[in-house]
């Protein structure tokens, strides 16, 4: 069997073990390890795995991410989302569609101290669907708005994803996070616009709140302040070089649970909580790294990475081409992967061919504006029917909201999504003005 054919096997056997619900984790570690010994060797699979475990865990890098998932977790405990959804909702409520503007400020927030897309959601959710439902906004406005604003979490900084990749890629995780402010800003102010025409053509949809007074604006900005001071000194002193991004992480856990104590009342109890959700969800992560790596382990054996790589780059086909072709399956992918698997599985296979090919970048240039980009498709999926698992999450809270409207809702919102990957893909000086300005 070639190489190409044995890749292609594992993938196949790969898709049929996810498709019987086998967590992906477990999934691409038990079609690695297979894969691994039968095209090298059962010896040198036990060589392989006598070693190569203990140095992917025990790589610094790695610290980063449960210190930013327990970030998230005090965030959450702290009460951030309710103090962040009332300050957008004084500011927006007033307008018609302003309580889902409102939802998506606070969504946009909200992630950037999160930094889980699923999270975020779930967590907006309960506090921003009461007050949707109190002023007889639509279940389609609603839970729509409310799914979209969700998938700000992955892309808008800090973001796991985003830690990832730079890991996998070797780029700086600082600029890839100031990569991501303008693309994560223009999905915030392209949702909000879907809203406004949404609401123009159905303004029974989202009827106009009461207008707030210039005291109530003022107290709430006073609470929202320390989130605000918590995420520049995060984002500005891992870019300035302040800290390591793992010392980055550590300063906003310490910032985000000294909240959660002196605002949202945390007590040992909650402390614990956050624990038990850090480890866990850490847990998880580093199951599916380990997957990866050995899958990705077994399809360095076949070459197929690389013969991929070498027969697309002869091919002839234009970059741009590839480039589409790559975010379209991105796209497709979206519908029954998620997104951490998504990344973990296709990065190695198409970074490789991405770097080969030349948008007229810097190779450190493409590498960011790719990781970008593959990150908004994959945040696209999480709305895009029939398998968006944000609008299964917001669904879930709003149980009297049938499926097709919520899948309605969102429709705006992926049209918004397709308009602002094409602009960022025509213009890739979008996607890294703020890393040439500061760099």
């Amino acid at each position: 069997m070639t190489g190409i054919a044995a890749g292609l096997a594992g993938f196949a056997v790969l898709l049929v073990l996810m498709a019987i619900r086998i967590p992906i984790g477990v999934a691409m570690l038990g079609v690695g390890i297979a894969g691994y010994g039968l095209t090298n060797g059962w010896m040198p699979l036990l060589a392989y795995l006598k070693t190569a475990p203990y140095y992917q865990f025990s790589t610094y890098s790695l610290s980063v991410i449960p210190l930013f998932v327990l970030m998230g977790e005090f965030a959450t405990h702290a009460g951030m989302s309710r103090a962040l959804y009332r300050t957008a909702a004084v500011f927006l409520g007033h307008r018609r569609g302003g309580l889902a503007m409102a939802s998506i400020g606070g969504c946009a927030a909200f992630g950037a101290i999160c930094g889980s897309s699923l999270a975020t959601a779930a967590t907006m959710g309960q506090v921003a669907l009461p007050e949707m439902r109190r002023y007889n906004y639509s279940g389609a406005l609603s839970t729509g708005a409310l799914a979209a604003g969700g998938t700000l979490g992955i892309l808008i900084p800090p973001s796991v994803i985003l830690v990832l990749y730079a890991l996998m890629a070797e780029q700086s995780i600082a600029k890839m996070f100031v990569a991501a402010i303008v693309p994560g800003l223009l999905a915030a102010f392209g949702y909000i616009l879907a809203v406004a025409v949404f609401v123009r053509r159905h303004p029974e949809d989202g009827p106009a709140g009461p207008r707030a007074s210039l005291g109530e604006k003022l107290a709430a900005l006073g609470e929202t302040w320390s989130i605000i001071a918590i995420f520049a000194l995060v984002i500005v002193g891992m870019y300035r070089g302040w800290f390591t991004p793992t010392e980055a992480a550590a300063v906003g856990a310490a910032g985000a649970g000294l909240l959660a104590v002196l605002h949202g009342g945390m007590r040992l109890k909650g402390l614990l909580e956050c624990l038990r959700g850090t480890a866990t969800t850490s847990a998880m992560i580093f199951l599916i790294l380990l997957g990866a790596e050995m899958f990705n382990a077994f399809l360095a054996q076949t070459r197929s990475p690389m013969l991929a790589a070498e027969a697309i780059t002869s091919s002839g086909l234009s970059p741009m081409l590839v480039l589409m072709a790559m975010l379209l399956l991105y796209l497709a992918l979206g519908c029954v992967m998620d997104s951490m698997s998504m990344l973990l599985l296709t990065v190695p296979i198409f970074y490789p061919i991405i770097a080969g090919l030349d948008f007229g970048l810097s190779p450190e240039e493409t590498a960011i504006w790719f990781g970008i980009l593959a990150v908004i498709v994959v945040e696209v999926g999480l709305i895009t029917p029939p398998v968006g698992m944000n609008v299964f999450v917001i669904n879930a809270l709003a149980r009297d909201v049938p499926m097709s409207e919520s899948f309605r809702g969102v429709l705006p919102f992926l049209v918004s999504d397709f308009i602002r990957i094409g602009l960022l893909i025509a213009f890739p000086s979008v996607t890294l003005m703020l890393v040439r300005l500061f760099g």
